[in-house]
């Protein structure tokens, strides 16, 4: 009975060749590969053509599927390799390490409990004379073309050193897990393999060497009475940028794109194709990259790991000979290079026929039928709400957004200012698996849990502005009994609220569902009359609410009296804009409100014509004079100047008052005013803070300023032009 322990490195494709030519060599009848043995299930799974790398072993807890780990796959892992090569010839295949059940119930260590631990690789590498227990690895191990037992045997021995001298001996969790992995080695034995092939991380090793197995007993009691969480497991979509130990991931490499490359292209082929692929890149970005170029690289290469004495190019020299011949020594294409080829974009799939929660599969489904492919590239999607396959797409983004599941982010149109214009940018992240289970719990469809998940949240909500921003999305998630249901509750709950600050921040999401309904064809009657009687209640409210305001009770009102007049200027409804502008200006009137309040409310009133600038102007004066206090006079002005500049380049008189006032400060009193005063003028363009002040410039002088002119004309181009204006106009033109 033989066991052949053959330790890799995860995701190395040096390893995965290793392996290939051990197994061949070995012909086991048993193959045991490390991972949770809860990823047995899933083996039948992995011979199916439509299952492509990478992807990850999912392995989460039922009740609370945030509790869950992932098991990357890619075409060069050494586990993947092994796991095909059993398939394909029909030899039994199995996991081997700590149960999930198990795993997911232990709590994690706390992080000041831990120990500093060094990496093994590099007391290795350092013994070899490297410096970069990466570029060890690479040389001894990933660029090796040759195949052997014996190698491996080399590796456990020379780790059994590591191991003895980096005090891991007393690591719970790692005696836990290789116990774990022996039980299935000698359950292995005891069902009658004769030859049995291990493949497991290097570090593990020298501990799954059965001459140095432990008793049983001890063991079975590292095992014992450990607690248990129900689990499931199934094979989820991985992708390339999450192979790279930059994503955080522990057992993650630098370059899987490299690595993918370097294990799939015969020898000869390496470098040449490499760059072919490099300048394909550079010309997609419309880079010159020519073919005596791309030959002058891969002579570059090659010198350069004769140059350094490495066993063949790698990595390094490819980048720098990218560097100095096809990207005219400039990183920044190398930035694109790094992300396309070196990291790659690759996007695994699973087959229609993996185990998945329902959702999942509704989910699927719809991503079909809709044309919206899960990518883990960053794609913005521009959709036209009047047409009803962009608009299905749209009720699809919202809907998994209320669930929790963040494919897809609004984003700016740009210009376009109509209500049917939508912009989206999805990018696709492998945990939104995890996303996706947990919202499972809610219902069987997306529509069904999304359902589910408002009610609950509006059960949970005691916010009256986030009942109003939950009534806009199940409007905009096309959920017509959330939506009758979460009006309902505001209602009840806005009839027993007195609190004007949280009636306010109702007033603009109800607008915007009652103004834009029409555009998904929604009824809104009941959210307009919940919004009449919301604008109502807290018209009435509103000046009580402003007395006895501090600095921070008068941010956030005028930030809510801001929101709210947004909402009532939506609507355009005289009803609703009666009532709500005479408590403005009840606001506005009142001296004894705070400034940021005060000064706000008279601005919005100048706006929309309700008080002329002469009033404005009085006003203003009033706040600004000697008598009042100087922050308090700041505080008016920046709540009278948020908005555009454009108030103070067209009135002369304002723009007077405000100078006159500044003229007056005392220079003690001007140091305290300043940082409220710069924090006004900060809103403004560059430009309009420059217009401003030519504008005052002109003011002692009695003239505008007028715009800069060149004396510089050349008559003779512009006689042409000249000539065309006086004939549209009819004038008669003379030589």
């Amino acid at each position: 009975m033989t066991v052949e322990v053959l330790g890799v490195r995860h995701h190395g494709p040096g390893s995965a060749r290793t392996v290939l030519g051990a197994l061949e060599e070995l012909a086991p009848d048993r193959i045991v590969i490390e991972g949770p043995p809860e990823l047995d299930a899933l083996v039948p799974l992995a011979g199916d053509p439509d299952l492509v790398p990478p992807v990850a072993g999912l392995v989460y807890a039922v009740d609370t599927p945030r509790l869950s780990s992932f098991y990357p796959f890619a075409v060069f892992s050494p586990e993947w390799v092994a796991l095909r090569w059993a398939i394909e010839r029909g030899i039994t295949v199995g996991f081997a390490d700590l149960p999930a059940t198990h795993a997911l119930a232990l709590s994690p260590e706390p992080a000041a409990d831990r120990a500093e631990r060094a990496d093994p690789l590099t007391l290795l590498s350092r013994t070899a004379g490297y410096d970069d227990p990466e570029r060890w690895w690479e040389d001894v191990i990933e660029h090796r073309r040759s195949s052997s037992l014996e190698q491996f045997r080399q590796l456990t021995t020379a780790m059994a050193e590591v191991r003895a001298s980096d005090g891991r001996h007393d690591d719970l969790e790692n005696a836990r897990r290789e116990a774990s992995m022996r039980k299935v080695i000698r359950r292995a034995q005891r069902d009658g393999a004769a030859r049995i092939a291990v493949v497991c991380g290097a570090y593990h090793a020298p501990a799954l060497d059965p001459s140095a197995f432990p008793t049983v007993s001890s063991d079975n009691a590292l095992l014992a009475k450990l607690p248990k969480v129900k689990v499931a497991a199934t094979w989820v979509p991985w992708s390339a940028a999450k192979l790279a130990y930059t994503s955080g991931y522990g057992a993650g490499v630098r370059s899987p794109g490299w690595y993918r490359h370097l294990f799939v292209t015969p020898e000869e082929s390496v470098v040449p194709s490499w760059f072919v692929r490099v300048a394909r890149a550079l010309r997609d970005e419309r880079l010159d990259a020519s073919t005596a170029s791309v030959v002058e690289a891969t002579r570059l290469a090659e010198a350069l790991a004769a140059v350094r004495g490495r066993p063949s190019v790698g990595l390094s020299e490819l980048t720098d000979a990218t560097r100095a011949t096809l990207t005219e020594g400039s990183d920044l294409p190398l930035r694109l290079i790094d992300r396309t080829l070196v990291v790659g974009e690759e996007l695994g799939q699973v087959p229609d026929s993996t185990p998945m929660v329902p959702l999942a599969a509704d989910l699927a489904r719809q991503q079909r039928s809709l044309r919206l492919k899960p990518n883990t590239t960053a794609t913005v999607v521009e959709l036209d709400l009047r047409r009803e396959a962009q608009l299905a797409r749209s009720v699809l983004l919202h809907r998994l957004a209320l669930l929790g599941i963040d494919w897809g982010e609004r984003i700016d149109t740009g210009r376009t200012t109509g209500t049917f214009k939508e912009a989206w940018q999805l990018e696709w992240y492998p945990e939104l698996a995890v996303a996706v289970i947990e919202a499972s719990l809610y219902g069987n469809t997306v529509a069904s849990a999304t359902e589910a998940r408002v009610a609950e949240l509006a059960e949970q909500s005691t916010d009256l502005a986030a009942l109003g921003r939950l009534i806009e999305q199940c409007l905009q998630a096309d959920l017509p009994t959330a939506l009758r249901s979460v009006v309902a509750t505001l209602a009840d709950r806005t009839a027993r609220q007195h609190d004007t600050v949280a009636l306010l921040g109702t007033v603009e999401p109800l607008a915007r569902t009652c103004r834009y309904g029409d555009v998904r064809g929604v009824d809104v009657a009941e959210v307009a009359h919940v919004l009449a009687t919301v604008v109502v209640r807290a018209s009435v409210g509103l000046r009580a609410a402003c007395a006895s305001l501090d600095d921070d009770g008068a941010e956030a009102m005028r930030a809510a009296i801001e929101a709210a007049h947004r909402g009532v200027a939506l609507m355009d409804d005289l009803q609703l804009r009666t009532p709500w502008h005479r408590a403005v200006a009840a606001v506005a009137a009142d001296d004894r409100i705070h400034g940021a309040v005060s000064g706000r409310a008279n601005r919005l009133l100048l706006d929309v014509g309700e008080i002329d600038q002469s009033t404005a102007a009085t006003r203003l004066s009033r706040h600004l004079s000697q008598a009042v206090p100087g922050p308090a006079a700041a505080s008016w002005l920046d709540g009278f100047l948020a908005g555009e500049a454009l108030l103070l380049l067209h009135s002369d008189e304002l723009l007077a008052i405000v100078d006159e006032w500044l003229a007056s400060v005392a220079d003690e009193a001007f140091e305290d005013l300043l940082p409220l005063l710069r924090r006004t003028f900060s809103r403004y363009q560059p430009s309009e803070r420059r217009q401003i002040g030519a504008h005052l410039t002109s003011l002692g002088s009695g003239r505008r300023p007028r715009p800069e002119q060149s004396h510089d004309l050349d008559l003779e181009r512009a006689a042409p032009a000249v000539e065309a204006v006086a004939r549209l106009l009819g004038l008669e033109v003379t030589a």
